[in-house]
């Protein structure tokens, strides 16, 4: 960003912010090229979420151009608010899948179950049947993820997720919900420790759901610091913001 004398800063051009998104895709690209080759998988089964919480539209739309699909967001108000600034300017937004990843509250469920591709952080029962209704509301199924905690045992507050052991029993319980659909699990690595380890409970907690359920292929993990070891661990889906999009804009 530029300066303009006493002006302050001067927001980048599109082509200009293009430029960056595009060469920051690039470098996202060959760090999951390497990433694979370590682990002997194949790029192909990376599926890269650009996770653009307080990023503008704008991006969104250069996202688009540069062959990004798979849209995160952490909000409900923020996520509708960019779909239909993007439609006001002449762009549907349902070309994009959108990934509802952050923290699901109970009340934000049935809005986000209209317009979610995939929601990655179910995480209690609670949030079932009012998913179910917005699904209903929209003549769906809704694909879904249970989001998996983690952190330490001794940690508490932290992070939203359902401890390992439990992530079975809440898979069960959305699998009789016939307007939502299992397809796996989402986890954070803790922010202090080896995330190694984070992933390696991860995909033997998705094992364990694949076995009883074969639509349950996906496990979303790693992020922009962390994306090696999930890819390592068997990650299919990787949620990345500041290694595609930057540093995140000041609040206010």
């Amino acid at each position: 960003m530029t300066t303009d004398g006493d002006q302050g800063p001067v927001p980048p051009s599109s082509a200009e912010r293009r430029a960056v998104l595009a060469e920051n895709l690039r470098r996202l690209r060959e760090r999951i090229g390497r990433a694979c080759q370590a682990a002997g998988r194949d790029p192909a089964q990376i599926t890269v979420i650009a996770v653009t919480k307080t990023f503008p539209a704008s991006d969104i739309r250069l996202l688009h151009e540069l062959g990004i699909r798979d849209i995160g967001e952490n909000r409900d108000q923020e996520a509708r608010a960019k779909r239909a600034a993007l439609a006001a300017k002449g762009m549907d937004p349902d070309v994009l899948r959108w990934h509802f990843v952050g923290a699901l509250q109970t009340n934000k469920c049935r809005s986000v179950a209209r317009y979610a591709a995939l929601v990655h952080s179910v995480d209690r029962p609670e949030q079932l049947p009012r998913l179910a209704a917005g699904a209903r509301d929209v003549g769906r199924v809704l694909p879904c993820l249970i989001q998996v905690n983690l952190d330490p045992p001794a940690v508490t507050g932290s992070r939203r997720g359902v401890p390992p052991a439990e992530a079975l029993g809440l898979a069960d319980l959305l699998t009789d919900v016939p307007e939502l659909a299992l397809r796996g699990v989402m986890g954070i690595a803790p922010v202090d420790g080896d995330p190694r380890l984070a992933f390696e409970t991860l995909a033997e907690v998705a094992h364990r759901l694949h076995e009883r359920y074969p639509d349950a292929t996906i496990m979303s993990a790693g992020m922009s610091g962390d994306l090696e070891a999930a890819i390592a661990a068997g990650a299919t889906h990787v949620r990345v913001g500041a290694a595609l999009l930057g540093p995140r804009p000041a609040a206010g």
